[in-house]
């Protein structure tokens, strides 16, 4: 009996040597996202901290952040970076939070473009879509937007209302306020735009967009697009930050359900 019981015990030891190791999954290569920010009118010294943060916070996808900051309050301010035809290279999303409304030199912004036309995919905030709106390229910019806006009504509080629920960008998430805004006037939108959410102004009584996607160019390049994001009050809500994580999620095509954190309050 002791023999046998020997017999068996090493059979065992024997199976267990030979089992194979459970390999580990590699981890997803980390998103390389590009932000680019400055210029009138906004706090984007913080800002500067405030976007990466979110997506740090909310995304279980791990993004490398590279921070091109022009430290100007100027509205025509040129970034040099802009002027190397290769300044989008290697990146896999591009976040674009920056105020030069008086920039007209259509070279230049067709430089900005130039990278998105081609398949970089993009996320713009705020005053991004107030920006390059001078001269020949102006309407070209617009169209990369998704939207003509040339002018935003007075700060106040509003609802964000989700009007595509069923977007992958939007699944899941619910109507909130703001606790301050600035809300852009929508003059017209193009035919690649598809609108997410939208909210009322006390002036003029209308409902405007305020967050949406876009397909951009030949390529049909991803971008998404909010004009939310004036305050840096509204852009610390935990909605908001996740709302731009789903964003830049999407833009970098990763699916944003299986790639989001839920945060335990």
């Amino acid at each position: 009996m002791t023999r046998y019981l020997k017999t068996i015990v090493l059979l065992g030891a024997a199976c267990m040597i030979a089992s194979p190791a459970v390999a580990k999954p590699t981890p997803a290569p980390a998103i390389k996202a590009l932000l680019i920010t400055g210029g009138c009118c906004h706090d984007y010294d913080n800002q500067r901290e405030i976007v990466p943060m979110a997506v740090d916070l909310y995304s279980k996808q791990k993004v490398e952040w590279t921070i091109v900051h022009q430290r100007t309050k100027a509205v025509d301010a040129i970034l040099e970076f802009y002027k190397n035809p290769g300044w989008a290279k290697g990146y896999d999303v591009v976040v674009h939070n920056e105020c030069f409304a008086a920039i007209n030199d259509a070279n230049y912004i067709e430089g900005i473009l130039q990278p998105h036309i081609d398949g970089v995919p993009a996320v713009l905030v705020h005053c991004s879509m107030h920006s390059y709106r001078g001269g020949p390229a102006a309407e070209k910019w617009f169209e990369f937007c998704g939207v003509h806006s040339a002018r935003h009504g007075p700060h106040h509080a509003f609802e964000v209302q989700i009007t595509a629920p069923e977007h992958e960008i939007m699944q899941g998430m619910s109507n909130w306020t703001t606790p301050k805004g600035e809300l852009y006037f929508i003059n017209k939108v193009f035919p690649m735009m598809t609108p997410l959410a939208e909210s009322k102004s006390e002036k003029d009584g209308k409902m405007h967009t305020n967050i949406w996607v876009n397909a951009f160019g030949p390529n049909k390049t991803r971008v998404f697009a909010t004009t939310i994001g004036h305050h840096n009050e509204t852009m610390l809500q935990d909605q908001y930050m996740q709302m731009i994580t789903r964003g830049l999620l999407w833009a970098a095509g990763k699916p944003v359900a299986e790639n989001l954190k839920s945060i335990k309050k």
